[in-house]
């Protein structure tokens, strides 16, 4: 499988332009495209799905464990031609003050070249020393061009170019500043592409345009090609289910010495938006079993590809809704999942669907939440009443709360055993209050809601690394006793 990591010194220098823009320039050469997004990002894969055609898929070793990287690669990358990684953060930035869950680590794990995009603003010769850092930094990680973005001038290119060429790095685009491809962003990073529909696919056309005519779209994709064999078996949810429950991957370390730095054992939730539909993203399956009710549309744009298609491999039919426009739970629907997203954005309209929330609040049948899909089912965000589910209240606040955290589950709830071992994620500007023994405790906090049927955290969980998660869901959805 061919494939490029497209990373960056720092945040912000440009890797979602470049990386969204190759994809969708790739794809108009006539290209089969498998997007991937380092970390647990979940806005960004909206974008690389729309470029692309395919469901934006993430790779977190801290999430899923290292070894199920390679895997979880493989499987998204079925039937491409070639595979564009979007890196998180600056190349070696990972958990603490390690490079674990960083793009160096997911690159090592896929044995893959990088492209390093660099903001070449207010420098010229400079730019050569921050390239030749980081192409030395770690002979483990193979830098094998630069594309240089925010250029200003003919005169600022050249300069750029001398530079890189003395230090023996090839450059493979330069991008000048553009505002007419700018993406929108707000308190949490960019807007999700299902928020914007048509807007958003008009601005990924324009992405792709810009890098078709701003690099050297056959010298990448020859770069792609010097990736070596990729060994193992891609990730399959139907065995993922059969191993043993739990609640957390292996641990997430350094890379084991075996050939090409793999252990020597081997999105988006589906939404209701026209934007994701057209973008491939799963619509959900038909089967015999349980009906479970994925939450999507504008409001709820935070999941993993990978939960629908666990719950599917767990026999459940997956149905989707859109708690903005749907006034009722898709027919026999027996158990309920909302995931993140911005409620806060939506919260009238949200508070306005009297129906739904009424349907949600009396729903006998098991329900997983997560972060906005636990502010949806308390009793109140800000000044709007929401579902009234959980006894609590949430409100907006100016505190970012962003993090991995190593989570404990201190009871039995829908999704949890009691003591059982957790890897999540936070990401949110909201505080709920309420009172009782937090469902999932870490070091310096601890959050959420449950009981036999119910699980409600900030806790953003990916299944692959928590397959258990799915089939305790659809277990109960199976259940009889669940549905009185």
């Amino acid at each position: 499988m061919p494939r490029l990591v497209i990373a960056a010194p720092a945040s912000g220098s440009g890797k979602t332009t470049v990386a969204t823009g190759l994809m969708a320039a790739l794809r108009a050469r006539g290209l089969r495209v498998s997007p991937h997004k380092v970390g647990p990002d979940y806005i960004d894969p909206g974008y690389h799905a729309l470029a692309t055609g395919r469901p934006g898929r993430n790779l977190d070793p801290w999430l899923t464990g290292e070894s199920t990287v390679r895997p979880l690669f493989l499987h998204g990358a079925r039937g491409a031609d070639l595979a564009v990684v979007e890196g998180v953060m600056g190349l070696f930035d990972g958990r603490g003050d390690t490079d674990v869950a960083s793009t160096a680590h997911v690159t090592r794990l896929l044995d893959a070249p990088v492209v390093l995009v660099v903001d070449a603003a207010r420098q010229s010769r400079s730019v050569a020393a921050v390239v030749h850092g980081f192409a030395t930094f770690d002979p483990r990680v193979r830098v094998g061009g630069v594309i240089l973005n925010r250029v200003g001038s003919d005169r600022h290119e050249e300069l750029c170019r001398s530079a890189l060429a003395a230090a023996g790095v090839r450059v493979m685009g330069a991008l000048r500043r553009d505002d007419a491809v700018s993406t929108p962003s707000r308190h949490l990073g960019l807007i999700p592409a299902a928020e914007r529909e048509a807007e958003a696919v008009a601005a990924v056309e324009r992405l792709g345009e810009l890098v078709a005519r701003s690099c050297d779209l056959e010298a990448l994709v020859r770069l792609a090609r010097t990736a070596p064999a990729l060994p193992g078996r891609p990730w399959s949810p139907g065995e993922a289910l059969a191993t043993p429950a739990g609640g957390m991957p292996e641990a997430a370390g350094g890379v084991p010495e075996a050939a090409g730095g793999v252990p020597e054992a081997a999105g988006h939730v589906p939404g209701g938006s026209r934007a994701e539909a057209s973008a491939g993203a799963p619509r959900g399956g038909r089967g015999s079993g349980p009906v479970v009710a994925v939450a999507g549309g504008a409001a709820f744009t935070f999941g993993y590809a990978e939960h629908a298609e666990l719950l599917q491999a767990a026999g459940a039919e997956v149905a989707t809704f859109d708690p903005l426009r749907d006034e009722a739970l898709p027919e026999g629907t027996a158990g309920v999942v909302i995931g993140g997203g911005f409620p806060e954005m939506y919260a009238a309209d949200l508070a306005a669907n009297e129906p739904l929330k009424r349907r949600i609040a009396a729903f006998p049948g098991p329900v997983a939440v997560e972060c906005a899909g636990l502010l949806y089912l308390c009793e109140s965000l800000d000044d709007h009443t929401m579902c009234g589910k959980i006894p609590a209240k949430a409100e907006m606040t100016p505190r970012l709360t962003l993090g991995y955290r190593d989570a404990v589950a201190t009871r039995d709830s829908l999704l949890t055993r009691a003591g059982e071992p957790y890897r999540g994620h936070e990401f949110h500007r909201t505080a709920v209050t309420t009172d009782g023994e937090p469902l999932f405790r870490w070091e310096g906090g601890g959050d959420g809601h449950g009981d036999p049927l119910l699980t409600a955290s900030y806790l953003h969980l990916h299944w692959a690394g928590t397959p258990s998660a799915a089939q305790r869901l659809v277990s109960s959805s199976r259940s009889p006793s669940a549905l009185r």
